[in-house]
């Protein structure tokens, strides 16, 4: 793309640069027409979107390759590096849905190979899916039935391991197989004589991860000369009332996820990953996920019918059950959103994934609605833009990506269809509609002081290990939900948004008062950024000046998040530096202090003596404490700040290598009193030095130090936060998991606190967001029991 960039006119990029929304035809017409005539854009669009080129397509040898060396890590018994093989085999090896038995004999195998690793690494479940995975390519596999029997017997299914065993006999061609099946039958049959009850366990493919709970309120649209577009309600909302739930328009995984997540419902990907049946990008965590993706169904051949009708009745019933997916009971939607990108073209892989996600809104316009209606259905979209907004650099990105996704796109998806200058200005505006109304789909992800990661859940705290639970959200995806992108931002949000699969939930976090607005934040919030970064952000990233409460109105977390400490070490008082000085400066003389002096007691502290001033006298300058007025040599402190800072990354290096010494973690002590006496006692950057000390000392297990540096850290949090924000309970996952190793039985508040603030954060989704809940009202009860003995 940089050759396409560097090869355009300077003149060419001005107009580009200077343009408007009305300028728009003009500009994508003179690109258009030098891209036409410019050799290495067209050897790009073919490199791109010629399947002859495809990079992604199946391949047989490479997938043979992978199943080899699959083959030699199971003889070595690495089942794990095994397990990776065979899942890229998978994606590889070509499956024809209609004729060509061998390749398919190859696939079902594949699947047998990896359920056989699975098997050992005691994934039954996992296992069992894959058996039936198999079977549904190739019904008649004897070896496929056998394997599922055995995993059925693994989990105490005894009933259906029986008939996959008699199945897997009925088809075995030879006599030594035979004998066999009949061997583990007997066993198996001998091993349901002695179990006097056996529970049917159904292990079904099944992502959905719903709750019965919809949102009752009815909002209102409205629109404001400040905010624009905006959402009220009617009436007062209480605190976690769930106001709004939505399916996307349209959606796309983020790169570094595409190996970890499913590309279709974005959940963790199981060990039994499933791949796209024409080409090797996607993988999903089940069968039905693919089909809403792709539309693929795999069909029964005819020719398999006959298998069902020479098995004993009873058998033939059972076995079509099996095989035959209810797929036809799935809902698939007009347009599968990876079906266009399904030829092996590697564009989709090479693209950013924001114009990837404008390529899936047009494939849903170019196979619903005549081309030349390109106008109508991006008005229809009613999503705002920030085209006049967005940087010379943007604008001309977003040229390129324009023709460069309409051409692709015309390979794609088997529509003809003109480019001109309307339809590529219409993408234009795509492009700058997805910048300011896209929201990124997050996963809360748990990573523990020993490295190991995953969703909570997948590592249950055991007793004796020493290690402390942190809370991460992380990045898997991007999606335009329509009507979630009207609610309009705030610093100091009243609704929480997150994500279920591919569902959009936004849940209030306060009391809401009617006619006023729903706001969430578009990510920065007060506490996190103090006030002139979040400024700068939403600018950046959004093209508008935040107006919001936390931007227009004092408050503590924006004074003292960056702040320095007064010279006379007994003052409470903080100092500005210039930078947070600029956009604090005009919120404290506006601060109505007959109103609310006593309810921000904390503000009042730190800021004793301009409060002290009349409004209009007030003279605040940087280096000057707020409260009483000494001066603090700034550069000194920063100096005096950076080399502590250097410890304590220092110390951060050694948790991430599990190489903690005792002189780095006294270094890291030192570090810490430097930066107490440079640094405000509230600044942020105190609460994470206290936080890495915290995670140093419970994994050289002195947990009643990591104790004391945890609550220390969170002490500084809830000054910065609500003491009820969700992020103050992240904070108590880590603080409970040490009380829960020393058996410190004030664990119970904590559990008690995350579990209110989840509640609040996620309503009856709060287990299926966070697992790990679960486990700590486990420990509540164990501690409660203790306490009546």
């Amino acid at each position: 793309m940089e050759t396409l960039k560097a090869a355009i006119p300077e003149n060419l990029k001005r107009a580009i640069g200077d343009s408007d929304v009305d300028d728009l035809r003009s500009t994508c017409s003179s690109l258009h027409r030098f891209f036409l005539h410019f050799h290495p854009f067209h050897q790009m669009i073919t490199e791109l979107a010629d399947p002859k080129y495809a990079l992604c397509a199946k391949n047989k040898d490479a997938a043979l390759k992978s199943r080899l060396l699959g083959n030699q890590c199971f003889s070595n018994a690495d089942y794990a590096k095994a397990l990776d093989c065979y899942t890229q085999a998978l994606r590889e090896a070509p499956l024809d849905t209609a004729s060509d038995m061998e390749s398919n004999l190859v696939v079902a195998t594949l699947y047998i190979n990896r359920a056989t690793v699975l098997h050992k690494m005691s994934l039954i479940v996992e296992c069992l899916r894959d058996c039936t995975r198999a079977l549904q390519i190739c019904p008649s596999y004897a070896k496929a039935w056998y394997r599922r029997g055995k995993a059925n017997a693994s989990l105490g299914n005894y009933k259906n391991a029986i008939c996959d065993l008699n199945v897997a006999k009925s088809v075995e061609p030879s006599m030594g197989g035979k004998r066999q099946i009949e061997g583990e039958l007997k066993i198996l049959l001998d091993q349901c004589k002695s179990t006097t009850a056996v529970e049917q366990i159904q292990h079904t493919e099944n992502n959905c991860n719903t709750v019965g709970e919809m949102p009752h309120i009815k909002l209102q649209r409205v629109s404001t000369p400040d905010k624009g577009r905006g959402i009220v309600s009617s009436c007062v909302i209480s605190p976690g009332s769930l106001v709004h739930a939505e399916e996307p328009y349209a959606m796309i995984i983020l790169k570094q996820c595409r190996e970890t997540h499913c590309h279709y419902c974005l959940n963790d990907l199981p060990a039994d990953r499933v791949p796209c049946i024409l080409c090797s990008i996607p993988l999903y965590c089940s069968h039905q996920c693919r089909i809403r993706a792709t539309g693929q169904m795999f069909k029964i051949y005819p020719e398999y019918n006959g298998f069902f009708k020479n098995l004993p009745s009873d058998l033939g019933e059972y076995a079509a059950e099996v095989i035959q997916c209810n797929d036809s009971e799935l809902e698939i939607g007009d347009i599968t959103e990876h079906k266009h990108e399904c030829q092996g073209v590697h564009w989709p892989m090479v693209l950013p994934s924001e114009i990837v996600l404008a390529g899936r809104i047009l494939a849903r316009f170019l196979l619903n609605i005549p081309p030349e209606d390109i106008i109508n259905f991006v008005e229809r979209l009613e999503l705002s833009h920030c085209y006049k907004q967005m940087s010379s650099e943007r604008k001309l990105d977003s040229h390129i990506y324009a023709v460069v996704l309409l051409y692709c796109l015309q390979h794609s998806c088997g529509i003809m269809f003109s480019i001109d200058e309307v339809f590529i200005s219409q993408v234009v505006i795509i492009i700058s509609q997805i910048k300011v109304n896209c929201m990124t789909v997050v996963r809360l992800k748990s990573i523990d002081a020993h490295g190991l990661s995953g969703r909570f859940g997948e590592f249950p705290f055991q007793s004796g290990a020493h290690s402390t639970s942190n809370v991460e959200q992380v990045r898997v995806g991007k999606a335009i939900y329509k009507a979630g992108s009207l609610f309009n931002h705030s610093c100091q949000p009243n609704t929480h948004a997150y994500f279920l699969s591919r569902t959009l939930y936004l849940r209030t976090t306060n009391v809401v008062a009617a006619e006023s607005q729903l706001e969430l934040s578009y990510g920065p919030q007060v506490g996190l950024w103090d006030c002139k970064d979040r400024l700068n952000f939403l600018k950046d990233e959004y093209a508008f000046l935040c107006q919001c409460t936390g931007c227009s109105e004092v408050n503590l977390s924006d004074i003292v998040l960056n702040a320095f400490h007064c010279v006379n070490t007994n003052c409470s008082g903080t100092v500005l530096e210039s930078r947070v000085h600029d956009s604090e400066k005009q919120k404290i003389k506006h601060f109505p202090i007959s109103d609310h002096v006593d309810k921000n007691a904390d503000i009042y502290e730190v800021c004793l003596r301009v409060f002290k001033q009349n409004g209009a006298s007030i003279d605040i300058q940087p280096g000057y404490c707020l409260k009483c007025g000494s001066y603090c040599d700034l550069e000194s402190s920063r100096a005096a700040v950076s080399k502590a800072l250097t410890c304590i990354k220092r110390l951060q290096d050694a948790i991430l290598s599990q190489q903690i010494s005792s002189i780095t973690i006294s270094d890291a002590l030192k570090s810490l009193r430097l930066l107490r006496l440079n640094l405000h006692a509230y600044n942020k950057l105190i609460a994470e030095a206290e936080d890495s000390i915290a995670q140093a000392f419970c994994l050289v297990g002195e947990l009643q130090l990591s104790l004391d540096h945890c609550k220390a850290s969170i002490q500084i949090l809830e000054k910065l936060y609500d003491t009820d924000d969700i992020v103050i309970a992240y904070e108590l996952v880590k603080l409970s998991s040490i009380q829960l190793s020393l058996g410190d039985g004030t664990a119970v508040e904590s559990i008690s606190r995350i579990d209110d603030i989840f509640s609040r954060y996620y309503g009856l989704h709060a287990d299926l967001v966070f697992p790990y809940l679960q486990y700590l009202r486990r420990e509540i009860k164990k501690f409660s029991v203790k306490a009546l003995q």
